[in-house]
């Protein structure tokens, strides 16, 4: 017998629905990442369902050690404010497994040249190339994924909220 997995399903683009996605992903039961966080005791995995619905945020060592537990990057495990150019790429990609059938053309540069553009429009053309070879079935749809769930700045790309 072929053994299929299905992908889980994102239910919204919340913090907490996005740890239950990448647990689920990494076919992880609660208990087992309390485990891994070092939780005991008989409600050990009450904190990973809070986190799940969103009762109770973690703080950032917590999402540290869920991202390497994980093995993704910890941007796109973390609660976005969107005063960081980061925070609206990483919404892009979970809107992408939100909707996978959505087409993003943006060209920003063309009305409002700046560095946070050039972000942008750097990271915008890095993943049409991605999801080119997906479609042209050079990776595999998790290869695709993973690249997602992996995804971070380059060193000298760090975000200057002054530009």
């Amino acid at each position: 017998m072929k053994y299929t997995y299905l992908k889980p399903e994102l239910e919204n683009l919340s913090q907490g629905a996005r740890i239950s996605y990448v647990r689920q992903l990494r076919r992880m039961t609660q208990d087992e990442v309390s485990s891994k966080l070092g939780l005991t005791g008989e409600c050990k995995r009450r904190s990973m369902t809070r986190y799940e619905r969103g009762n109770r945020i973690p703080k950032q060592e917590r999402l540290e050690e869920l991202a390497r537990i994980f093995n993704v990057n910890v941007r796109c495990l973390e609660k976005y404010n969107f005063r960081k150019i980061e925070d609206i790429i990483y919404q892009l990609l979970w809107m992408d497994e939100m909707y996978p059938r959505m087409n993003i053309e943006l060209n920003i540069d063309s009305y409002y040249p700046s560095t946070k553009n050039e972000k942008i429009n750097k990271f915008i053309n890095e993943w049409k190339e991605i999801k080119e070879r997906r479609l042209n079935h050079e990776i595999t749809y998790e290869e695709y994924i993973e690249w997602k769930l992996q995804y971070e700045f380059k060193e000298g790309e760090k975000n200057n909220e002054n530009s």
